[in-house]
């Protein structure tokens, strides 16, 4: 069988006779395409499937270069199960036009037109000013949606095209305004819906890239990555939003062979993360600043390594369910796996591992108790943690005891966890 493509457009206007809905993608790659990011895009691209065609609204890469082109085209490829277009947003620069063909297009389908227009620039292009009045003004075109990467000016945001540019737009559509549905636009890291001119206005950029702050009243945690589906219903064009899940994409989980791999390489990855920081805490004692300083660095790398291999893997459940998922890990190495295991290291003469299991227990069980409080999210208050470096324990409160209560550490060594 052979698979759908990232289409090139060669061709001012598309007929899709058999398209009746379409899926909006919004900012897969602006902020890199490493595997965690690009989760959420495969994800995406599930959802889409749903739908006829699918349209990624700006920033597919977070530069314009072959080499990021090339890396979003094989995964596209590689997932997509319908056929993709894009429309330019402000980081797709450089070689766009050689992978996607034209900057400013329209899709006539049988039940309504999305017309694309570029404004990466903050500029709406003559091109597809000239376009939008010759597809509007036929008579086969009933309903449309204007899709372009920079939001026009809005009640939620300043970070838009200049008025003059939104009037040079209203300008080209005024004479068929009502044939204009949806104005469709990305860029923000967020989704919100306004009315503009008297017309709906979808914004979305919930495709890859980390949901952002937008204001005091869109705020990143009450918003999900998501596609727009975009359909015919009774004569009308209609729109639903659908929020992706944090488990949107397992794939490749299924694969038995390769979910070993990878979670043999999690561990390993670990482990080197965990080597590092201890080789930089014995650089750092003895004043090799440096060498601390570079194993700290590859530590880090290690663990970015391993959480891009874990994010295949990854289920979780929704965020607000997620933290008391870890309670009973926690419950049951104090309360049995630990306990277990040092008593057995006690009957053995072994007492640094009778130490370590015991010391650990300890901190287990405040671990589980802090995270059944933090299962009710929006009523958690613990705004200070301090952890012993020494043993791990953890403490809570607007004080810490001037030693570690399982090991005796000294306060001026713990660190400290604020908000």
């Amino acid at each position: 069988m052979n698979k759908k493509r990232l289409i090139k457009v060669m061709d001012s206007i598309i007929y899709l006779p058999d398209v009746h809905s379409i899926g909006v993608i919004g900012d897969p790659g602006c902020e890199g395409l490493g595997t965690y990011n690009m989760k959420v895009y495969a994800g995406a691209l599930e959802e889409t499937a749903k739908d006829d065609i699918t349209l990624i609204a700006g920033d597919l890469v977070p530069a314009g270069t072959k080499h990021y082109y090339n890396t979003i085209q094989e995964i596209t490829e590689s997932l997509a199960e319908n056929d993709v277009y894009s429309l330019r947003g402000n980081h797709d620069t450089g070689d766009y036009v050689d992978y996607f063909g034209r900057k400013n297009y329209a899709l006539l389908t049988s039940d309504f037109a999305l017309i694309v227009l570029d404004n990466a620039a903050r500029t709406f292009e003559e091109e597809g000013l000239s376009l939008l009045s010759e597809v509007l003004s036929r008579e086969d075109v009933r309903q449309a949606v204007l899709a372009f990467h920079i939001p026009v000016p809005n009640n939620f945001i300043l970070n838009c095209v200049p008025e003059e540019e939104f009037a040079r737009l209203r300008q080209a559509y005024e004479p068929w305004r009502e044939k204009v549905k949806y104005l469709l636009c990305g860029h923000v890291h967020s989704r919100f819906e306004d009315w503009v001119d008297g017309i709906r206005l979808i914004c979305t950029g919930g495709g890859g890239a980390m949901i952002e702050d937008v204001s005091k009243d869109i705020r990143a945690c009450d918003v999900e990555h998501h596609v727009v589906h975009f359909f015919q219903e009774n004569g009308q064009l209609k729109y639903w939003i659908a929020d992706l899940p944090e488990a949107c994409y397992g794939r490749e989980r299924e694969d038995r062979v390769l979910r070993q791999k990878l979670e043999e390489t999690v561990q390993g990855e670990l482990m080197a993360h965990f080597k590092y920081l201890m080789f930089a805490d014995r650089a750092r004692r003895r004043g090799m600043d440096r060498i601390a300083n570079l194993f700290q660095a590859l530590a880090a790398s290690e663990y970015y390594h391993a959480r891009n291999f874990y994010s295949v893997l990854d289920r979780p459940a929704p965020f607000r369910e997620s933290v008391e998922t870890y309670v009973p890990g926690e419950e049951f190495e104090y309360q049995h796996l630990y306990k277990m295991v040092a008593e057995y290291a006690g009957k053995h003469d072994s007492p640094l591992t009778e130490q370590a299991y015991t010391g650990a227990a300890a901190a287990e069980k405040e671990h589980a108790f802090l995270l059944k409080k933090a299962s009710h999210i929006e009523e958690f208050d613990e705004s200070v943690i301090y952890v012993c470096p020494i043993c791990g324990y953890v403490m809570t409160g607007e004080s810490a005891p001037e030693r570690c209560p399982v090991c005796g550490g000294p306060k001026k060594q713990y660190q400290v966890f604020e908000e």
